[in-house]
């Protein structure tokens, strides 16, 4: 007798944009491999990124002028598929902040297994400041998934949940994606990702970039990605007279040719998960150059064996790591060689495991 297949929905607030709902697209091919019957439903466009199973977009449903009636109907036509489907299990790779929102959210969720993502050290994205209320809305989840022990940490300090677990996010590339031929200037070094100034902070980049005057020996600062700040970036730059040293271009599907190609990546943010671009730049042999910020670089990042990690805030130790890592060329060639093996236990295999180790033993205690 065939053991039917367990359904797993994939809930994101979207399929595009960052490193976030990449991850999204990413775990639903793991869970399929895994033999999991996978849908994603995502609420809002747009859905650039790659994914397995089917997929519910009630972005593209009829909108609402009143936002109250188009966040009502978006919810009952999530309520209507997963009851039509006969899902059993939810994994919730959204943000999550209004206590009312997410009250209503957990009734449309139901008596289904669900596992609540938290993806950034900015808590207050995912659960209450009240340790009691954040006891009482997540009192049925089977995991709080962490992307990095930092994370996980912070949570058990902040709420004593005794039901988390940190499972990093995976790599995955192929030989075609990394070797996709890309044009942009001969020597540039790369940001990638969302154009976010309150996470990514851009100030501090721009401003480490400018002192460091490695455009001076040719070098452009490339940045590529979108977002709402793009704005607030190109006033920056021109405020800063760099308007003929930094190009953007828009994030394209397929980065990593232009990540191999750069000297090395760089990341500034004020607070981050565990960001992806720093994983994937390490994965295709490129070193990285990041601030010490809460939470993921600290537990990717060896300093000096695979990039350079800085004190946060510190424009000038910044500059000063630009510089080193094109004029010290044994250090350089020390962090190219060591990248891709620092990242070989973020192997799409490895994380599948934890993750089919995480669906199938479950253990359930708030």
């Amino acid at each position: 007798m065939r053991i039917p297949k367990t359904k797993i929905a994939i809930i994101s607030q979207t399929l595009g944009g960052g490193g976030v709902e990449r991850f999204a697209g990413l775990l639903s091919f793991i869970l399929n491999n895994l033999g999991f019957e996978v849908h994603n439903i995502i609420l809002d466009e747009p859905q650039d990124y790659c994914y397995s199973g089917a997929l519910l977009n009630l972005g593209s449903l009829p909108q609402h002028k009143n936002t109250l009636k188009r966040k009502f109907h978006k919810m009952m036509a999530m309520k209507r598929y997963l009851d039509n489907c006969g899902i059993t299990a939810i994994i919730d790779n959204r943000t999550r902040s209004p206590l009312i929102r997410e009250w209503f959210t957990r009734q449309v969720f139901g008596s289904r297994e669900v596992y609540y993502m938290i993806h950034n050290y900015k808590l207050d994205n995912y659960l209450p400041k009240n340790g009691l209320l954040a006891k009482w809305l997540y009192k049925d989840a089977e995991k709080l998934i962490c992307v990095s022990k930092a994370i996980e940490d912070e949570v058990k300090a902040k709420y004593h949940f005794k039901n988390t677990i940190t499972i990093y996010n995976p790599i995955n590339l192929s030989p075609k994606m990394v070797d996709d031929i890309v044009v942009f200037p001969e020597k540039y070094i790369l940001y990638f990702g969302r154009f976010d100034e309150k996470a990514k902070n851009f100030t501090l980049m721009l401003e480490a970039f400018a002192i460091s005057e490695i455009f001076k020996r040719g070098y452009f600062l490339l940045l590529m990605g979108e977002g709402a700040d793009l704005d607030f970036i190109k006033s920056q730059i021109s405020q800063r007279n760099l308007a003929d040293y930094v190009k953007i271009t828009p994030y394209q599907k397929n980065p990593f040719g232009v990540v191999k190609k750069s000297r090395y990546t760089i990341l500034t943010s004020h607070f981050e998960g565990f960001p992806m671009a720093i994983t994937e730049s390490l994965a295709v042999g490129t070193p990285v150059i990041a601030v010490d910020c809460n939470s993921g670089p600290r537990e990717i990042i060896v300093d000096g064996q695979n990039g350079l990690l800085i004190e946060n805030y510190n424009a000038t130790a910044f500059a000063r790591a630009m510089n080193r890592l094109i004029d010290d060329e044994d250090l350089y060639q020390l962090c190219k060689s060591n990248a891709p093996k620092s990242v070989a236990h973020l192997s799409i295999e490895a994380i599948s495991e934890k993750w089919k180790e995480v669906l199938l033993n479950k253990n359930h205690a708030v």
